[in-house]
């Protein structure tokens, strides 16, 4: 059998209307209930009978006070996720020229903090790369001359052996006098 359709008014008993009213609620708290457990949503439900009772779901209820308190207060001071926002340039509508001017002092402190930390950094780098820097060249020099000891000449004598010559002051293939010149690759 199929329920009979009936029109939405006022139902003009009073006791029927009480028991009608305590039905529906029910009924209405429970369907707020199992929407919020299946759809992981947070519902409210707020009745008030025609007498003024008021029904409701108190945790929601809670909940709601709670973070309308901090809306509240995050109006007198930006989030701070909103404050990075607009330092990036974004979201900039609304503020005013002081806001703006505000904010453009604060990003010039921030980039002097940062150019003045980068620069004690880069100075400690240097003086450090000053510090080496004998070091490079001594152990340079150790190497470059080991590498020179056994260079041989285009006619294939040993520096070491043309060196010997010219202090010695006899010179291999030049009998004339002219001079020596040493070519080392």
């Amino acid at each position: 059998m199929a329920r009979e359709r009936r029109a939405i008014r006022r139902i003009e008993n009073a006791a029927a209307r009480q028991v009608t009213f305590s039905k529906r609620r029910r009924g209405l708290f429970k369907k707020a209930e199992e929407l919020a457990v299946l759809c992981d949503a947070d519902v409210a439900l707020i009745v008030f009978s025609a007498t003024g009772r008021l029904s409701h779901m108190n945790d929601i209820m809670d909940k709601y006070s709670t973070h309308s308190k901090n809306l509240g207060k995050s109006h007198e001071q930006p989030s701070i996720d909103l404050n990075c926002r607009q330092m990036r340039g974004e979201e900039l509508e609304g503020l005013s020229v002081e806001e703006l001017h505000q904010m453009e002092r604060k990003l010039e402190a921030g980039l002097h903090r940062v150019l003045s930390t980068k620069g004690a950094q880069l100075e400690d780098e240097n003086s450090l790369l000053k510090k080496q820097v004998p070091q490079v060249i001594t152990a340079g020099a150790a190497v470059v001359a080991a590498d020179t000891e056994n260079v041989l000449t285009e006619d294939g004598q040993s520096s070491e052996s043309v060196m010997t010559a010219l202090h010695s002051g006899s010179s291999h293939d030049n009998d004339d006098g002219s001079d020596i010149s040493l070519k080392l690759s």
